[in-house]
């Protein structure tokens, strides 16, 4: 028996009662629902008060992240089990966030920064974090580690743990994986589309790399069991996101 701490695991969805009608339809509104929370936020309530809009984006997506587990817990009568860490992956998922994060800091440096597109999406992101608040270095550096560290879990337990792992009940690897990683990349379109541009070509390719991105994470979270190396992984390429974002915005804090 491992000697490792037990730590708290989800319960696999494949484990619960065989797949049902109601849990396709489960998981065709866990595919859509972010992509609705997005356009709720960055499009509806765009112009509200930011405080009214923050108070809007915590709600939906409070709602989303709770949908998971409401319904594998409530629904499927799931169970929450404490098991010993699983670390299979881990180097894998390592190494390809590693290398998505060197590649987005060259794209960057090289073409990117000094871009049309990203140029305008620079007073955007500051009207966006201004309307949170976030006016200080230690601020964008707290919420840069919320997003790193909490929300790039959060999106892993959601996308791989969830949607790609119900898929796998009703379907084989391969649609599982496309399937799920085109859910994972709608709503970064409408971001990068309301930052960049819906007629600019930035904003597909860099969706293009989140669907990679998302089928990479979904094939390791099925060959391992474990999140652990999609959430590392996923972890530095938001840090990347992040440390660009400092760079495009430092101004702001020096005003």
């Amino acid at each position: 028996m491992s000697e490792s701490a037990p730590t708290l695991s989800l319960p696999t969805p494949a484990s619960v009662t065989p797949p049902r009608p109601r849990d396709l339809v489960a998981v065709i509104i866990a595919l859509v629902l972010p992509t609705i929370v997005t356009w709720v936020y960055f499009f509806q309530a765009d112009a509200m008060p930011p405080q009214l809009q923050l108070t809007i984006f915590s709600t939906v997506k409070t709602i989303q992240f709770a949908f998971p587990l409401f319904w594998v817990l409530a629904i499927q009568r799931g169970r929450v089990t404490l098991r010993p860490p699983n670390s299979q992956g881990l180097e894998l998922g390592v190494a390809f966030g590693a290398i998505v994060a060197a590649a987005i800091f060259a794209l960057y440096l090289a073409v990117l920064r000094s871009s049309d597109p990203v140029v305008a999406a620079t007073e955007i992101v500051i009207a966006k974090v201004s309307g949170w608040g976030i006016n200080t270095p230690l601020k964008y550096t707290l919420l840069g580690l919320f997003y790193c560290l909490i929300h790039s879990f959060m999106e892993e337990y959601y996308w791989r743990w969830f949607v790609f792992g119900q898929l796998r009940r009703f379907t084989s690897l391969t649609p599982a994986i496309v399937i799920s990683s085109l859910g994972f990349m709608a709503h970064h379109v409408l971001v990068l589309g309301k930052f960049c541009g819906f007629d600019s070509p930035l904003t597909y390719l860099l969706s293009a790399c989140v669907a990679v991105g998302g089928a990479f994470w979904a094939w390791l979270y099925d060959r391992t069991g474990s999140l652990l190396g999609p959430w590392l992984g996923h972890m530095l390429v938001d840090a990347a996101i992040f440390t660009i974002g400092y760079d495009l915005i430092r101004g702001l804090f020096a005003a």
